[in-house]
Order: C-alpha cells, then structure tokens, then sequence
C-alpha cells in the first residue's frame, strides 16, 4: 500500500468482522522476532517479512504476516532437505525504524530474502539497502507506482501498482457505477495523493467531469472538504488514504446529507472503515485493491483452502494482503525447492518464476512488476467486505 505511510489510529478487526488484536499469532513481534514454524535441526535459511506489526495500521500487516507464516509452516511441515526460518521486523511502518533493522537483517541475521516492506514509505528507505547487498524483495502490499521505477534488480511485488488500480478503478465508477461526476480526496499523503490523484486523471480520461480535494490526515473535522463535495453533487466520491480518515469522512459525509457512493482503496479495504464511519453510514460503501480475498473460493478452490487453512491456524477469517503474503511465501519456497538457497540464486530464481498462486499467476516482468493486473471490488455489507468481482465485472448492488 504505498501505500502506506503516515499512519492512523484504531486496532481494527480483520475482513469478516473478526477482531484483531497485535498480540493475534504472533510469537515474536518485536524487532527481529522468530516464528521458525517447523524447526531448526538439519539445513536451514532465514527469510524476514518487514511490516508494521504492533503500530496504528498494523490490521493492514499481520494478515499477509500469517499468509507468509502459514505458506512456510506448511512447506517445512514436509520435512523438506532445506528449511525456511521466518524471522519478523516490526517497523511499525516508519521508515526511519525500517532502516536500521534491514541493516541488522541483513549483516547480522544473514536473511537470504525479505517478504516486505508493507508499506511503499519504508520499502523507498529500504530498497536501497536491499540492493547493495543484493537481497531479494517481495513485498506483498506496498503499491506505489514510483517502486517499479527504481531499476533495482532484487525487488518485487505481487500486487498491482496504483497505476493498475487506478485505472480498475475508473473503468469500474464509469461502467458499473456510471459516474459523470466524481470527487476525489486524498489525505495529502504520499501513497493517498498519488491514488487519489491517478483516479482523478484516468477518470477525466474517460470523460467524466472530476473535482479534488485534500484533508488533513491528523485532523477530526472535515467540513470544508464535506461542503464543496455536497456543492458539486457528485455522483461518487473516491477517497485516497487509510481507514481512519476514510471512516471520519464517509460518516461526515453521510451526515451532511450527500446520497451518492463513496469508494475508496486498499488502504481502507478494513473492518476499522465500518468502524469509523458507523455501520449504517457505511453500507454499500466501495472498495478497489489488488488483493484478492476469497473465504467462499469464488474465484478457485486454492483460495477456499487456503481460507480453511487459514481460519484453522489463526482462529479468523482471511483478510487483507493475507493472500498475498502467502503468495510472496511462496514465490521464496518454490525457489529454495528448485535447489536456490543463497540469496543472487534465489533472486536469479525469482527472475523466470511462473506459477499459479493462490488467485494470481506469480510472475514476474523485468522491473521485478507483477505480470496479473487484476483489481478486485469489495462493497460494505453489514459488517463485512464481501468481494464483488472484478473490476471489470463487478456489478454494484
């Protein structure tokens, strides 16, 4: 999530309406945490995943940490020749915490590979320490669009950068929503601007006739921003932020009478949303990301076993990036079994990887991009987020 950057407040419950807290399966949060989840005896690797793990977005990272998790439990559960350690930095998504903790990754730690950063923040610090130590990346969330534009030769994402939601996006407010006008928000962050900015741009494109503002993501009362909403009547307003400001939004916005829909990314995509706005302002609110969240396997039956899989290991349903997570796991896991254990091999590896995974093709181009470019919509309802489709299917309801 550029995702993902200055941070809000609000422990937040998971997709489905499960609560999560920071202390939900994790043995070893802190810096440098251990969840080796299968043993130390024979051959074994360490791989890290960086996120922010106990900070005010940490609802966004722990569930691609359990997807990571569970991916390598389950492959160190075969009693393979090699095992993966999985070895947690809690960045609290700070940049200037990310820093020396990769640095200590990897001189002291020896981390063949890094699932992570979360954040597209904290993946910019890190990235370049990465690099020169030449340590593969796969992160499984942060989206920003200037990531792919670094020319780093060991990073990788497998998910869709905001240029591809972006453009989801707008084809979904046009064709299902069919929105004429719309009214773009950022909360003049990093990762909100840019998405809310690229909405704005690739809907004008398309024809429809767009306004923007941005609010201040530490401040409470929106009515400036509410006004000139209700004053131009649009016929959708798309938010670019977190949840936490999504949420004061979307209810101040409901309480000012305006009728028509509000959408917002991945960085909203979470039960805090509901939470924030109140469950009556925020039904049938709208939600674009590259993840894909699928607990009834709508899309394939890996995706319902993996929700089984994952609800029995956790005790709560898949959520954000959780599907992801598991599909970076697995990116490092299908390299280490073609015999690639040092950390230019398994980048080398990751270079020519084409597998199916658990709702995406993990494939990589030469910017280290992800080949898919699905975005997926998931509307409010009650108190969950259930997927609509695909963008270019899903129909509002």
């Amino acid at each position: 999530m550029e995702r993902l950057g200055t941070l809000r407040r609000n422990k937040m419950r998971i997709t489905g309406a499960v609560v999560v807290s920071a202390t939900l399966a994790l043995s070893a949060v802190a810096c440098g945490g251990d969840d080796d989840g299968g043993g130390g005896s024979g051959n074994e690797i360490t791989i890290g995943f960086m996120g922010d793990l106990t900070g005010e977005n940490s609802g966004l990272v722990i569930p691609p940490k359990q997807g990571a998790q569970l991916a390598i439990e389950q492959y160190n559960a075969t009693n393979p020749k090699v095992k993966i350690k999985l070895k947690t930095y809690d960045s609290q998504g700070k940049a200037e915490q990310a820093t020396p903790l990769a640095q200590g990754a990897v001189k002291n730690d020896k981390i063949v590979g890094l699932i992570g950063p979360a954040f597209s923040g904290e993946s910019e610090s890190v990235g370049p320490i990465l690099e020169e130590a030449k340590i593969p990346s796969v992160t499984p969330s942060a989206t920003s669009v200037t990531l792919g534009e670094k020319g780093w030769k060991y990073w990788h994402r497998v998910v869709a950068d905001d240029a591809v939601q972006s453009e989801g996006a707008a084809n979904f407010l046009v064709n299902s929503v069919k929105a004429k006008k719309l009214f773009t928000v950022s909360d003049k962050q990093a990762y909100g601007e840019g998405l809310a900015g690229a909405i704005a741009k690739a809907a004008s494109a398309k024809g429809v006739q767009v306004q923007s503002d941005g609010v201040d993501d530490k401040a409470t009362d929106y009515s400036s921003t509410v006004n000139k909403i209700n004053q131009f009547k649009p016929d959708a307003v798309y938010f670019g932020g977190y949840y936490a400001v999504a949420g004061r939004l979307f209810k101040q916005l409901r309480e000012a009478g305006y009728q028509g829909k509000m959408m917002s990314g991945d960085g909203s995509l979470a039960a805090g949303l509901i939470e924030g706005a109140g469950e009556k302002n925020a039904q049938k609110a709208l939600l674009s990301c590259g993840c894909l969240i699928d607990a009834e396997g709508k899309t394939n039956e890996k995706a319902k076993k993996f929700a089984t899989d994952y609800q029995a290991k956790f005790g709560a349903e898949v959520a954000i990036y959780s599907t992801e997570g598991f599909d970076a796991a697995t990116a490092f896991i299908e390299a280490v079994k073609a015999g690639k254990t040092t950390p230019e091999d398994i980048n080398a590896y990751l270079k020519s990887i084409d597998v199916q995974g658990l709702g995406k093709q993990i494939k990589f181009d030469d910017k280290g991009e992800l080949a898919a470019k699905d975005i997926f919509i998931y509307e409010v309802q009650g108190n969950k987020l259930p997927l609509l489709g695909n963008s270019n299917e899903a129909k509002v309801s």
